[in-house]
């Protein structure tokens, strides 16, 4: 399991989380506080994790954090 912490907008989690939870099973989102979030992938789908976060991270302004 590998996870990354990511931080957004409070109004771009709703949107955040359905894109994550859409792509097939990818991983799931787990709220700390308000846009402080955790996602969680299998380890053989890092690769796949790491390049959906850049992707958002181009549209919403997400800050992608390591562990």
């Amino acid at each position: 399991m590998v996870s990354r912490r990511v931080v957004i907008r409070g109004r771009d989690v709703v949107y955040f989380k359905a894109i994550i939870e859409a792509s097939d099973g990818l991983a799931g989102v787990f709220a700390m506080h308000g846009g402080d979030l955790v996602v969680a992938a299998p380890a053989d789908r890092c690769a796949e994790l790491d390049a959906i976060l850049d992707d958002l991270a181009l549209e919403l302004g997400v800050l992608k954090l390591e562990p």
